[in-house]
């Protein structure tokens, strides 16, 4: 059996690294902040000290952060753990991959930046397999996230079993770069749907019909998706606690609308989702679910009232 490594234990990671260690794997884990890796000690996981003794210990190392900028520091930072100071040596991760090992980013990058990445990790012997994820916190501690995963056939079976430990349905779409491709999909899909859940509900709302009936009625036809059987619940109980961050939902359709920009696209659905998602993180609710949303639409109809 492999030695895991998993570093990046907030609302995602830490459920997914847990169910590894339900699974069994022998895991050794790094978060800058304690409270994070406490139940993972509990569990029975290394708590280490830096990204690089991870690193070391593991034969599969799993990453999940933030974006593009907090993976290249993870891999290669030269910043001490502890103080934040700069130091002559690298605790970041890259330096203690051992040769054959893989790395798997199952944060949400950007395509470009993963395909940069991949080659550039090959040059010391080390795989990378992207595998973001879709399902929230809620199949983050069920075990049963999709997984969209890019890179070799031979990496990616062999870290199949242990994604099977964290994931229902795992789908190999490509080479490096295609999971987070089929990750930006999938938030161009739910980012309109979204959208049009909130409008649905608003427009019920002031119209006078019972919004929860609506979505109830809703359920039952074509218009049923898990969007609004989940997020539109969430809409109607105003309960924003957060499954995924609006910011981290902008941050996501950054990456969209800029590989839009490159390859010279328009997806209109997806900008104005964007310019809305602005505004709610503008308005200082980014650490809110992103079905808060909804909230926008109600303010700006309220404007128009």
């Amino acid at each position: 059996m492999s030695a895991l490594g998993f570093i990046g234990l907030g609302v995602m990671g830490q459920p997914m690294a847990l169910n590894l260690r339900k699974a069994g794997h022998a895991l050794s884990v790094y978060a800058r902040n304690p409270a994070q890796s406490a139940p993972l000690l509990a569990a029975g996981a290394a708590v280490l000290a830096t990204p690089a003794a991870v690193a070391q210990a593991s034969d599969v190392l799993f990453i999940n952060v933030s974006d593009d900028a907090a993976l290249e520091a993870v891999l290669f930072s030269r910043e001490d753990a502890t103080s934040g100071a700069t130091s002559g040596a690298t605790s970041g991760a890259a330096a203690g991959l051992p040769a054959g090992g893989i790395v798997v980013d199952m944060g949400t990058t950007s395509p470009a930046f993963t395909r940069q990445l991949a080659e550039r990790l090959l040059a010391q012997g080390v795989s990378l397999i992207d595998a973001p994820v879709s399902g929230g916190q809620a199949g983050a501690i069920a075990g049963t996230l999709s997984i969209m995963a890019g890179g070799t056939e031979a990496a990616f079976q062999r870290v199949l079993p242990l994604l099977q430990a964290m994931g229902g349905n795992i789908v190999h779409v490509g080479d490096s770069g295609a999971g987070q491709i089929a990750k930006a999909c999938n938030q161009i899909v739910v980012s309109a749907t979204l959208l049009g859940v909130a409008e649905a509900l608003t427009f019920a709302a002031q119209l006078g019909v019972d919004a929860g009936k609506v979505r109830q009625a809703l359920l039952g036809g074509s218009a049923y998706s898990k969007i609004l059987e989940i997020h539109g619940q969430r809409m109607l109980d105003e309960n924003y606690a957060p499954g995924f961050k609006a910011k981290l939902h902008r941050k996501d359709l950054g990456i969209v609308m800029a590989a839009a920009q490159a390859a010279g696209m328009a997806l209109p659905a997806t900008a104005l989702a964007t310019q809305l998602m602005n505004a709610l993180v503008g308005n200082g609710q980014g650490e809110l679910d992103s079905s808060a949303l909804i909230e926008v639409i109600q303010q700006l109809n309220k404007a128009a009232s």
